[in-house]
């Protein structure tokens, strides 16, 4: 199999565990609360809440991401793409069991942050589609990536949906309502446990470490690094960074209460929920197989971002407005659209723009801001949808990203309509 395939591949089995769960969390949070000495601190502090205990929940998976993404990075600069991956896929595995037999708040909050440390890895990913094509067709190949991971996003929750419940009796269902998430964190860990095997057997080298590093070319710290995009902001690779890192928070803040709207607002329970994430996925997955290569090839990655941003900004805002189902439906499609718009060029422009031999550094470093924003996203949604607004988060977020969009401003200059590989931005200092 060719490198691209196999790592599509993984990503797409990798994805659909972690989506058998994800949607599960708010519910399985909801069962939980009131219970333990973990909430008790929370509401001891004004945190004990809905909307604050999910947020925290998926804040913590950001935290573990957010640290661990630039020694990825940097690790698979060094060593290799193959190693890192493999204990992402590993963490992964271990999380899925933990939430199997979590019962508590405590321990899904474990299994999150077990789960964040593997999932810091995407960097990584990114580094090797990177490593594996030319740079005209990095976004695209990354967009191919998206659509297996959007895939992944469409049928977790489906079986996430059906393994609730599944060889666990009434009765026990009825003494311990947490049990019916039971098997869906088995089934997430067991198909990890394959995609593991897959990946060790198929998957191959994409990184010439001993090369790079017989090159004399020294790949910096990774603090180094985190704090050359915030001391040069101006920096063409460092506003490509804040402009993933924004919009990304402002998406997660959404996807965190999105449940919570979805069930004050349309009864939406966790045996439906599944269906909602599948609609938005499919849309994602047809977007950036069939659709976003063309449509880099007209508009070229930097006028297409600011399209997928202007999009995306007006189906965040538009989701509480909507008086029913099908409005609602109509509303969201945008949000796929605009992400798999946004996205994908992004981190094709920054591939082009860093130097090769710490590719995966600044994969890593944008993974970094992502999940800086992954963290301050879902707090403030939290908090909004608690005491400002169930509508408040999803209007922030929209008015958030529009406001990104001057950050590309100019950025044609440094790529050449997408196509050149100036470093200027990056800096060797």
């Amino acid at each position: 199999m060719g490198k691209l395939v196999v790592l599509m591949v993984t990503a797409f089995v990798d994805m659909m565990g972690g989506l058998i769960v994800f949607p599960l969390i708010p519910f399985y949070a909801v069962k939980v609360i009131g219970h333990g000495p973990l909430w008790r601190a929370l509401d001891a502090v004004g945190m004990g809440g809905q909307g604050a205990v999910v947020s925290l929940l998926v804040m913590m998976f950001a935290v573990a991401q957010l640290v661990s993404s630039p020694f990825w990075g940097r690790f698979s600069d060094r060593v290799g793409r193959r190693p890192a991956l493999m204990v992402g896929l590993g963490a992964s595995a271990v999380a899925y069991v933990i939430f199997a037999f979590a019962g508590s708040l405590e321990l899904l909050l474990v299994c999150r942050i077990v789960q964040g440390a593997g999932g810091g890895t995407v960097g990584v990913v990114q580094a090797y589609v990177a490593d594996a094509t030319k740079p005209k067709d990095r976004a695209k190949a990354l967009g191919w990536l998206s659509a297996a991971t959007n895939a992944g996003v469409a049928i977790g929750p489906v079986i996430g949906s059906w393994m609730q419940g599944f060889g666990v009796s009434a009765q026990a269902l009825a003494a311990d309502p947490t049990l019916k998430f039971r098997g869906p964190g088995l089934a997430a860990a067991l198909i990890a446990a394959v995609n593991i095997g897959f990946a060790w057997y198929f998957l191959r080298e994409s990184h010439d470490a001993a090369a790079a590093h017989a090159s004399g070319k020294k790949v910096r710290r990774s603090g180094e690094a985190v704090w050359r995009v915030v001391s040069h902001s101006g920096e063409p690779a460092s506003r490509l960074i804040w402009i993933y890192g924004i919009t990304m928070g402002a998406f997660q803040g959404m996807t965190t209460v999105l449940a919570l709207l979805l069930m004050e607002q349309f009864g939406v329970t966790e045996k439906t929920i599944g269906y909602f994430f599948a609609y938005v996925a499919v849309i994602g997955v047809v977007t950036r197989a069939l659709v976003l290569g063309k449509m880099v090839e007209w508009f070229r990655e930097v006028r297409l971002s600011r399209l997928g941003m202007v999009m995306l900004a007006i189906g965040l805002a538009t989701m509480p407005l909507s008086p029913s189902i099908p409005v609602f439906a109509a509303t969201v499609a945008l949000v796929p659209l605009g992400t798999a718009f946004t996205f994908p060029c992004v981190t094709g422009l920054l591939s082009q723009i860093v130097p090769q031999h710490e590719r995966g550094l600044y994969m890593g470093v944008q993974q970094t801001f992502g999940g800086i924003a992954r963290v301050v996203g879902p707090i403030y949604a939290g908090f909004a949808y608690d005491y400002l607004g169930h509508g408040v988060p999803f209007y922030t977020a929209g008015v958030i990203v529009l406001m990104t969009i001057s950050l590309g401003v100019g950025m044609e200059d440094f790529v050449g309509e997408g196509r050149g590989v100036r470093r200027e931005g990056v800096g060797e200092g």
